[in-house]
């Protein structure tokens, strides 16, 4: 769902873990790297035993799209694996969240629907990627924690 932004990212240079029920490699150049490791979202400790054993050390970044009723407990597995203070980009389909990890300035991305001449439509992967990555950069500057709307509610 985030192959933009995974895409993105290594070619930046950074090291990536990306967890995923389905292997789906990224075509990339660049000097990063990704990493995949199976998700099995309902073995949140699993999942990160496995991103651990290939992270190699805490990580500087967390993005998140984690469905709601295994969000906290995957944030709250994986939340160790971050550096001290190390910011949180979380994806959200309808709403902003109340944020998991307490220590980690969270930034949200909500996505939602675009409606013009009387419809709506999905946001595109190339608007989604665009959010994402603009919430990445806030993040990584420091900015204070906020909730992005990608798109009205309709």
């Amino acid at each position: 769902m985030l192959a933009g932004v995974s895409t993105t990212l290594v070619a930046a240079g950074w090291h990536i873990v990306l967890p995923s029920r389905r292997y789906a490699p990224l075509a990339v150049d660049g000097t990063g790297r990704a990493r995949w490791v199976r998700a099995d979202w309902t073995r949140p400790n699993d999942l990160a035993c496995q991103a651990a054993r290939v992270l190699g050390g805490q990580a500087d970044l967390l993005v998140a799209w984690v469905a709601d009723t295994v969000r906290i407990p995957v944030l709250r597995a994986v939340g160790p694996l971050l550096k001290p203070h190390a910011p949180v980009v979380e994806v959200h389909a309808d709403r902003p969240m109340d944020p998991v990890l307490d220590t980690h300035r969270t930034h949200q991305v909500v996505l939602g629907e675009v409606g013009y001449a009387g419809r709506t439509r999905w946001l595109t992967d190339e608007e989604i990627t665009t959010g994402v990555l603009e919430a990445i950069d806030r993040a990584l500057a420091g900015q204070p924690p906020m909730a992005r709307r990608l798109a009205e509610r309709v």
